[in-house]
């Protein structure tokens, strides 16, 4: 999905928008990084903000109402769906190093398969989470700061550390 009209527009991006001031001291910075990233990402939805700092590429489908928190990392096949709340600092990988043959250092033997990311509606993701390949977050769902999350909870689930476990139910 990096064609070459894609990669002028991140480089535009990365050149004018990447590093406006954040979108609290005026939405005209929010605008501005919308407006590159409609040109950008595989999909974006209406009243999106892409904060200051934000990576991000083309296979990035975000929804409605929802935000990437200052200096997110979006590696990959991401979907956001709508009415996210997402921190600064969160980062999601999409794949990994390979490391199951001890004959063989791990540089030399590349990445495993890549596996989608999903954010359900409604979700908050905290301040410097993580979020690892093949992980659904399920609508509703609380991230606690700093969690790494390595696998799948139910809706409404408040989580938290590392790895990341059930804390709490929403509406309990």
């Amino acid at each position: 999905m990096w064609n070459k009209k894609t990669k002028i527009w991140y480089v535009l991006y990365t050149i004018f928008a990447k590093n406006l001031p954040v979108s609290r001291r005026a939405k005209i910075f929010k605008q501005i990084r919308y407006f590159f990233a409609k040109k950008i990402v595989n999909k974006i939805g209406k009243n999106v903000n892409i904060e200051k700092g934000a990576y991000f590429n083309p296979r990035v489908k975000i929804g409605d109402n929802s935000g990437i928190g200052v200096n997110c990392e979006l590696n990959g096949d991401i979907t956001i769906g709508n009415n996210i709340l997402m921190g600064p600092e969160v980062v999601f990988y999409t794949e990994n190093h390979e490391f199951k043959d001890t004959k063989k250092t791990i540089i030399e033997q590349g990445y495993r398969e890549e596996k989608p990311i999903i954010i359900e509606d409604d979700c908050w993701i905290g301040r410097r989470a993580i979020i690892l390949p093949g992980v659904k977050i399920a609508k509703g769902t609380i991230v606690g700061a700093g969690a790494i999350v390595t696998k799948n909870f139910p809706e409404y689930s408040i989580i938290g550390g590392n790895p990341a476990k059930i804390i709490g139910k929403r509406g309990k």
